[in-house]
């Protein structure tokens, strides 16, 4: 009797390792997404910061992110928009472009105009339940509050993103409107300033896995 229990008992350690090994294997050195190559198609929504206010059109973050990357870039951007405006917008776009990758950069007009958070919240969640629902993969952007220090990302992107179940990136804004030679006025930046966000954003989607290195 003790002899079938220490058989069985081993057998189950057995079991239990090879599920640990296997759990193990399939995470190492797997990519957080799935890389996109040349010619996929990306919708960039957003406002000015994506429109490109303040500089050519050709230099706006995914003017500059379309030809680091060889994707299809789609600029959603329009100046004012808050992100119920810009989020109610985003059903269209998808099924007018069919894209592989949402960026979303919305939430400065919501500061500076003072709306509320829950307003603003409310419209980000729109945006993941039509890309959810087009199951397309979503990358939210931190938009930076000025504070008394100078700019910084508000946490509310970070945590909505976590809520959502929704990739999450720092586009490093904040940083950027903090030096003088990157912005074309007070909360929009230059065409050297763009080039610079599209760097940032390149980098950390190649840190998510969109990215090959």
């Amino acid at each position: 009797m003790l002899r079938r229990f220490d058989h069985a008992f081993a057998f189950a350690l057995c079991v239990v390792a090879a599920i640990l090994l296997l759990l193990v294997l399939q995470g190492c050195g797997a990519p957080k997404s799935a890389a996109l190559g040349p010619g996929s198609r990306v919708v960039a929504l957003g406002d000015s910061l994506t429109y490109g206010t303040g500089a050519a059109p050709e230099t706006s973050y995914p003017d500059v992110l379309a030809t680091m990357t060889q994707w299809t870039i789609v600029n959603a951007g329009i100046p004012g928009d808050q992100a119920q405006q810009g989020c109610a917008r985003l059903a269209p776009l998808v099924e007018e472009h069919q894209p592989q990758l949402i960026l979303v950069f919305l939430g400065g007009n919501d500061f500076l105009r003072r709306g509320s958070i829950q307003a603003m919240t409310d419209g980000l969640t729109r945006c993941a339940e039509t890309a959810r629902a087009a199951q397309v993969p979503m990358v939210l952007f931190a938009v930076p509050r000025f504070e008394l220090a100078g700019f910084a990302d508000s946490p509310v992107f970070a945590n909505l993103a976590k809520a959502l179940n929704v990739g999450f990136l720092s586009p490093k804004l904040g940083t950027l409107l903090g030096n003088d030679a990157m912005k074309s006025d007070a909360v929009h930046l230059n065409a050297e300033g763009y080039r610079a966000l599209a760097a940032n954003v390149a980098a950390e989607l190649r840190r998510l896995g969109y990215l090959r290195p």
